[in-house]
């Protein structure tokens, strides 16, 4: 029985397709995995750490950052400190001009002391009649008054003179003495003893790391050395898409020796190291 050029036709075509396909099907198995070893594709082993990894990279950042400016407008007057210079907590930044604030104060206390010898000479009044009890207490309100005002006077005073809230460094100096400033950041201040760790670890560290667990700290190069630090905070959320959760640490820092900034390499004291 002979078969029509059709069907002959049909039944070529689904043998090549079937040998195409058996053909990739054993090229898939014997071709090795692209994916490991590609530079920007992280191992599975990067993503889903198992807990028995300790050690991970770090960053070495101040404890807190202060960007120090005026609570009321003027002129500086004073700014004797520039990028570096180390200042104490309680320390005088800057003094505005406070020429009109003086004059206050000093016209407060004239009535104050005014209003005290009025007072004393009252007493004295009114027990020989010459005043009533209500002027009398007039005075003794002024008085009241004037004090009052001498404390604003000093208060007002107080705020022209800009002290530092920390022990730290001068980071960065943004204006000079003859400015005008209002709300604009004069310096920056960062205290850098102790220094924040901070670094990012698998989320299968959670429950592994805790609070005061302590950790070696190992500064890159010129500082290098190693140090001790204990984990203060972390966090409570864990970042879905990287799979991952923040850890904070405190490492002390005497005498500012080691600089902010620095990458370092930390391991975890766990059971398992």
């Amino acid at each position: 029985m002979m078969l029509r050029p059709c069907t002959l036709f049909m039944r070529l075509l689904i043998a090549l397709f079937l040998a195409g396909l058996a053909a990739t099907r054993v090229a898939a198995q014997s071709a090795p995995d692209m994916t490991s070893g590609i530079e920007g594709l992280p191992d599975a082993s990067v993503i889903d750490a198992p807990a028995s990894q300790t050690a991970f990279e770090c960053l070495l950042e101040p404890h807190k950052v202060v960007n120090i400016s005026s609570s009321v407008p003027g002129i500086i007057a004073r700014l004797g400190l520039d990028r570096g210079d180390s200042v104490k907590q309680g320390q005088v930044l800057v003094r505005l001009e406070s020429g009109v604030e003086q004059a206050a104060l000093e016209l407060a206390k004239t009535r104050v002391e005014f209003g005290e010898r009025q007072s004393s000479r009252s007493d004295q009044l009114y027990e020989e009649k010459f005043i009533s009890q209500h002027e009398k207490d007039e005075m003794a309100t002024n008085t009241q008054l004037a004090k009052l005002e001498l404390r604003e006077a000093r208060e007002r005073l107080k705020l022209r003179t800009v002290r530092s809230p920390i022990d730290g460094i001068v980071v960065d100096r943004y204006h000079s003495p003859g400015e005008f400033v209002d709300d604009k950041m004069i310096l920056t201040v960062a205290q850098i003893d102790p220094l924040n760790v901070e670094v990012i670890v698998p989320m299968s560290m959670y429950g592994v790391v805790e609070r005061g667990m302590k950790a070696r700290v190992r500064p890159e190069a010129p500082v290098g050395g190693e140090y001790m630090a204990t984990v203060t905070i972390v966090d409570r959320v864990i970042d879905a898409a990287s799979g991952t959760i923040g850890v904070r640490l405190e490492l002390p820092n005497p005498k500012n020796k080691i600089p902010a900034g620095l990458k370092c390499r930390i391991e975890f004291e766990t059971d398992q190291s």
